[in-house]
């Protein structure tokens, strides 16, 4: 597919940017990439998204690795995307380098979601499928990360048959529904199954203050900022009582809310 010409009124932009992105390859010792569609897809990007104009020109590198490794010219295939950010976090040593690792990985894949879809090389779907993939990734593999660390730290959670309890985190709005787009923060709701309190690890704590802390610990990972951005923003208003409920609820509560209190667009979501 040979895609649209750049319009008039963004060309002088364009070029601008152009310049900007052959001298950053350059000052890398990188060549940039040429042939077929994709100088004609690579000015379709820079005048139409100064974010992915911008990281280009800050990572040269990162355009670099998505082009060789033939990332811009297919869809990403079924957890593929899960794949790839389990091996970028493979040996993180903590929550710290998590959210450096995560922010970096969700900004590279922006920029490979940005082009496809800049390019027309994407539809609607792929898109916002990409997007929720992308966000889902992160949520799961944060979790796991500070759902181990933590276990270390104050013991595990455990059913009353000695399995494993984790958080349950519900999905509501575009990433419930698969919808996110581009600048979507996500809408969770926390829960978790049932009362009682971790096996002993540094100190014992209720099942309520472990996965409180594990959700507060998560918020902070995902929607933590720096020069490299954040990797979601994450909103809890939709949890039951809104702004002022707890971060978390244990299954009964959840249940007793609904039943007793939820507005019908609580319970129909």
């Amino acid at each position: 597919m040979t895609p649209a010409p750049v319009p008039a009124i963004l060309r002088a932009d364009c070029d601008e940017k152009h310049a900007r992105l052959r001298q950053a390859f350059g000052e890398a010792g990188l060549e940039l990439p040429a042939g077929g569609d994709f100088e004609e897809q690579l000015r379709l990007v820079l005048a139409f998204s100064d974010f992915a104009a911008e990281s280009l020109v800050r990572d040269p590198a990162l355009l670099a690795g998505l082009q060789a490794a033939g990332l811009l010219d297919r869809p990403a295939g079924p957890g593929e995307l899960a794949a790839r950010l389990d091996v970028f976090l493979q040996e993180t040593p903590d929550a710290e380098n998590l959210a450096l690792r995560l922010r970096r990985f969700r900004r590279r894949e922006m920029v490979r979601i940005a082009w496809r879809d800049l390019a027309g090389l994407a539809d609607l779907a792929e898109t916002t499928g990409d997007l929720s993939d992308l966000a889902e990734a992160c949520l799961d593999q944060s979790l796991a990360f500070l759902h181990r660390r933590q276990c270390a730290d104050f013991g595990p959670p455990l059913h009353a048959d000695g399995t494993p309890m984790g958080l349950v985190v519900l999905a509501l709005g575009k990433l419930g529904a698969r919808e996110l787009n581009f600048s979507s923060d996500i809408d969770l709701i926390f829960a978790y199954p049932a009362a009682g309190e971790t096996a002993a690890g540094r100190g014992e704590l209720t099942h309520e203050e472990f996965f409180t802390r594990l959700g507060r610990s998560l918020i902070q990972v995902l929607g933590r900022s720096d020069a490299e951005g954040q990797v979601f923003r994450v909103d809890l208003r939709l949890r039951p009582f809104g702004e002022n409920g707890p971060v978390v609820l244990s299954f009964d509560a959840m249940e007793q809310y609904y039943q007793e209190q939820g507005r019908d667009w609580e319970r129909y979501a």
